[in-house]
């Protein structure tokens, strides 16, 4: 891609902000500069003003009293790098066999050293694989990305059957405490209880042996699902 004359270098965190932007308009919304902040860990005052470099370059527009958006050059860039991350988390957990609840961190500081080339090699070592070690969709080296339809396990009715396939990569010790249920992505479950009033939800995982594990709500909405069909028989 070639960047308006314009545009700030691609440093680490002109790459970081376009990134977060990116995962913040995922729910279809723009994203607000206490939201970018936050997800960065950086001042609000901070954010404006990388904004509105990022804005003059063409990186990004404003939707006024909404927030931002990614304009098609700056989802590019910041798809770029989700390819980036995710391939790298993928080679760190299949060659070099890194758990799931320890690559973020590394996939972080690696996706802004190494070269394309590296990453296309990467990629082609482990067969292109569409998805990361969380489920996350791998986008091509094109820029296209699969949007899954997923539920919230929160969401997959008593007496369902589904299959786990997606959580967030952030946090390491809620990914740990999901690989102690026995939950990674491909694993399938039927839902077998659900107390009211945002209770936590009884779930049993396919066996042998079967095996009951109860999930807090507020855990079962950040783990995402496709629903299965029964078996009839």
């Amino acid at each position: 891609m070639t960047q308006p004359s314009s545009a700030p270098a691609l440093t680490k965190s002109v790459e970081d902000y376009l990134k977060a932007i990116y995962e913040l308009e995922l729910d279809g919304t723009p994203a607000q500069t206490s939201a970018i902040a936050t997800s960065l860990e950086v001042a609000p005052p901070s954010v404006s003003g990388m904004i509105k470099r990022l804005s003059e370059a063409g990186l990004l527009r404003h939707v006024p009293y909404r927030g931002v958006q990614l304009t098609e050059d700056g989802r590019r860039t910041a798809l770029r790098m989700v390819r980036r991350h995710r391939v790298v988390e993928t080679y760190l957990t299949t060659k070099l066999g890194y758990d799931w609840d320890s690559v973020h961190s590394e996939a972080e500081r690696l996706e802004h050293a190494v070269s394309d080339e590296l990453i296309e090699r990467m990629a082609m070592a482990l067969g292109n694989p569409r998805y990361d070690p969380h489920g996350a969709p791998i986008p091509t080296k094109d820029g296209a990305i699969e949007m899954p339809d997923y539920v919230s396990l929160s969401d997959v009715p008593v007496g369902g059957i589904a299959e786990f396939r997606m959580v967030g990569d952030r946090d390491a010790a809620r990914l740990r405490f999901i690989a102690s249920l026995g939950l990674k992505p491909g694993v399938s479950f039927e839902v077998v209880a659900r107390q009211p009033f945002r209770g936590p939800t009884t779930i049993e995982l396919a066996g042998p042996p079967a095996k009951e594990q109860v999930i807090g709500h507020e855990l079962a909405e950040s783990l995402l699902c496709v629903a299965v069909e029964k078996e009839v028989g």
